[in-house]
């Protein structure tokens, strides 16, 4: 059996000692971006390693041109997730600190490269923890996985198709930033509030019930048809303020059914230097 969207910490403990199951710790803080891999230092799964979402899961930014978190290389990626150890029939588990807000961006890298037996851990590092499974403060050594990238260039979408299609009924533009920064009430990190004109907004910590476990398949797949969001996942668009969290969206989306919705990488932050 394999995890392609959601795995609890029950489901990964007891594939714990299985040599094709590999796991990545993903905590990072935008405010503080060595925080992740300081606690990761401090405590982590046993065995994971740490992918930093700056570092490892982004391409340098072009100030005026890209968005705040670029794709990475696929040939930077492709070496890092080799020396994670990640072979071509490897279950990979992804986490961070409890949400799934930047593991889910690493959820969409590997399938992106092809690679769909990639999960995100429910609960996060915070589940794993309250149930006292195995953690420790050792750096595995670097490994050297087989793992080829097959990129899936159809699930990303440009500004200009943005464009194109942002006010046409047969697609579907999603904002998975929190209400206020779709209305433009509030913007923390971006010099321009708002939204780009069509978008609607599904804030992606409704995927998330008080407890910061993933809400089920169904409760996922009504919050989605509540505000319309049932279009083919071909003409289904997210973004967010730097493409990271949109994953969080594309992955409850996954989780809910309704199929293989598209990102466009850039979102907000790139969107904004082309006005």
């Amino acid at each position: 059996m394999s995890f392609e969207t959601i795995i609890s910490v029950d489901d990964l403990y007891a594939n714990f000692f299985n040599p094709q199951w590999v796991i990545i710790d993903c905590r990072f803080s935008l405010a503080e971006p060595d925080k992740g891999e300081l606690e990761y230092q401090q405590g982590h799964i046993t065995g994971s390693y740490y992918a930093h979402l700056d570092r490892d899961l982004s391409s340098s930014v072009v100030p005026g041109s890209t968005g705040r978190h670029p794709l990475p290389e696929i040939n930077a990626l492709s070496q890092t997730i080799r020396r994670w150890g990640v072979n071509e029939d490897s279950q990979v588990v992804v986490y961070d600190h409890s949400n799934g807000g930047i593991s889910a961006r690493l959820w969409w890298l590997f399938r992106w490269l092809g690679h769909d037996k990639v999960a995100v851990l429910d609960g996060g590092w915070k589940g794993w923890k309250d149930r006292s499974f195995p953690e420790d403060q050792l750096l595995p050594a670097p490994k050297q996985g087989d793992f080829r990238p097959s990129v899936c260039y159809d699930l990303t979408v440009d500004a200009d198709k943005v464009n194109e299609i942002r006010l046409r009924n047969d697609w579907k533009l999603i904002d998975a930033r929190a209400n206020e920064r779709y209305l433009g009430l509030i913007e923390p990190i971006d010099p321009v509030a708002g939204h780009i004109e069509g978008a609607v907004n599904h804030p992606f910590d409704l995927n998330i019930d008080e407890q910061g476990l993933w809400n089920s398949a169904e409760v996922l797949k009504s919050e989605f048809e509540a505000r319309g969001i049932t279009t083919m996942p071909s003409q289904t668009i997210f973004y967010c303020g730097s493409g990271v969290t949109a994953c969080h969206d594309i992955l409850a989306y996954k989780h809910a059914g309704l199929g293989d919705a598209l990102l466009y990488p850039g979102s907000w932050s790139e969107w904004i230097t082309r006005t």
